[in-house]
């Protein structure tokens, strides 16, 4: 296998085709000092605000921060947060040509408000309405432009709208067509349409809900058999699970690994799972073996839990960290 600055080296020349839900994430900050008069509420006092790229475009984001180059397509709404999320990407010099404006859609935002480190409140504006006849085929054919060069596709669903099964499966199949490995990074609606990928991350509560089964967090057996479960009804070849406090857990044919998760001061593990996801996916694309993909990907995810608010992974902390920390070797 190649050294670890060997592999970092070579996210560099691949490309990743990230395929689902975007949205902003805008953030308040403020001080707070007193309840309102009016009712039982604190009252805040803005001291800044800002929006940083969400969703899927946390992916391409991550993807980015990575060495690799991000292909994203997805739609957005007509509005004024659509051309805020147009003019993020192009202030990350990242393409907008995947990017579809749908007249039909509102842009999807995630708006917290912050005081000190305490998370205060979050409001949502979104539909969540599967896309329109207009917007799936222009989607599509964006996807198609961008298969051609793809090293890797991702699937990135936040359960939003953008994805469905006649999307997800036109998708897989052109990516198989072109020998080229499909991760996905699963939410509730979907969960039992991505037959045959390459990849499949859900967490531990996906997980329960998507295959209707219980069990506890610490159980390594259940686990094991859930991953089998999956592997079989979707038949995909791979499952990492990401377990919160516990680690990550990887399956394959014949080939299962728990990887423990590191001791860390975790602020937000808000967009974790977006760094897992991009880690494993360039992990994939270079035929690295299971287990580093979820070492890897396991403390990439960590990394990003020490900051507050969704915040993409640093190349050279992981590399650094994952050279003292020993995982891979």
């Amino acid at each position: 296998m190649k050294s670890l600055e060997e592999i970092f080296s070579s996210f560099s020349g691949l490309k990743a085709l990230i395929i689902g839900d975007v949205m902003i994430d805008s953030y308040i900050w403020g001080k707070v000092e007193r309840i309102s008069p009016e009712a039982p509420v604190p009252v805040i006092s803005i001291t800044n605000k800002e929006v940083r790229l969400g969703g899927a475009a946390n992916v391409a984001k991550n993807i980015a921060a990575l060495g690799a180059t991000p292909l994203l397509c997805a739609v957005v709404g007509n509005d004024h947060d659509g051309q805020a999320f147009t003019d993020l990407l192009v202030s990350r010099n990242m393409d907008t040509t995947g990017i579809v404006i749908s007249n039909d859609r509102m842009t999807t935002v995630k708006e917290r408000m912050l005081s000190a480190s305490q998370h205060l409140l979050r409001i949502d504006k979104e539909i969540t309405d599967p896309l329109n006849e207009r917007d799936r085929e222009a989607l599509l054919k964006n996807i198609q432009n961008f298969m051609k060069e793809a090293d890797v596709v991702i699937f990135e669903d936040y359960d939003k709208g953008v994805l469905d099964k006649e999307i997800i499966g036109a998708v897989t199949t052109m990516a198989m067509a072109k020998g080229i490995p499909v991760t996905v990074d699963p939410k509730k609606r979907n969960f039992l349409n991505y037959e045959k990928a390459t990849l499949f991350k859900p967490n531990l509560k996906e997980i329960k809900e998507g295959l209707k089964i219980d069990f506890e967090n610490d159980d390594e057996v259940a686990i094991s058999e859930a991953a089998r479960t999956l592997r079989e009804t979707l038949n995909i070849e791979k499952v990492l699970i990401t377990r919160s406090e516990y680690g990550v857990y990887i399956a394959s044919d014949g080939e299962q690994h728990f990887i423990p998760a590191h001791l860390r001061a975790i602020s937000d593990v808000s967009g974790a799972g977006d760094t897992v996801i991009s880690t494993a996916s360039l992990c994939l694309a270079l035929g690295l073996p299971d287990k580093v993909t979820a070492a890897l990907s396991n403390l990439a995810g960590g990394l990003v839990c020490e900051h507050l608010g969704v915040v993409s992974v640093n190349k050279r902390q992981l590399l650094e960290e994952t050279i003292k920390s020993g995982i891979v070797g």
